[in-house]
C-alpha cells in the first residue's frame, strides 16, 4: 500500500493523474498493478492517496511516482493480510 500526498490539485488535475498513472504504467512499468486506491482530505486539507499496488519491489513503484509526479510517497507498506467483521461474528 502506497501511502501519497499530492501536490495542490484540483479535482479535474487529479483525474488527469489517473489517467497519466495508467499511462506511465503501461509504458514503463508492465509488471505493476494497480487494483485501487482511497482517496482522503487530512486535517490540514491535503489530499493524500492510499493506493493498493501489486509490485516486484519498492523501487519500481518509487520510480513511477518520480515519473508521475505532482506529488511525493510518505510510506509504502507491505500488506499481511486483510480481515473484516464477516471474519468475527457475533
Amino acid at each position: 500500500m502506497v501511502e501519497r500526498v499530492w501536490d495542490d490539485l484540483d479535482e479535474e488535475q487529479m483525474k488527469g493523474v489517473g489517467f497519466r498513472s495508467n499511462r506511465v504504467k503501461a509504458e514503463s512499468f508492465p509488471d505493476i498493478t494497480w487494483e485501487h486506491s482511497h482517496v482522503v482530505t487530512d486535517e490540514s486539507g491535503a489530499i493524500k492517496t492510499f493506493c493498493i499496488y501489486q509490485a516486484p519491489n519498492p523501487d519500481m513503484i518509487r520510480e513511477h511516482a518520480r515519473l508521475l509526479g505532482d506529488h511525493h510517497i510518505d510510506n509504502i507498506y507491505e500488506i499481511g493480510g486483510d480481515i473484516t467483521p464477516g471474519d468475527f461474528p457475533i
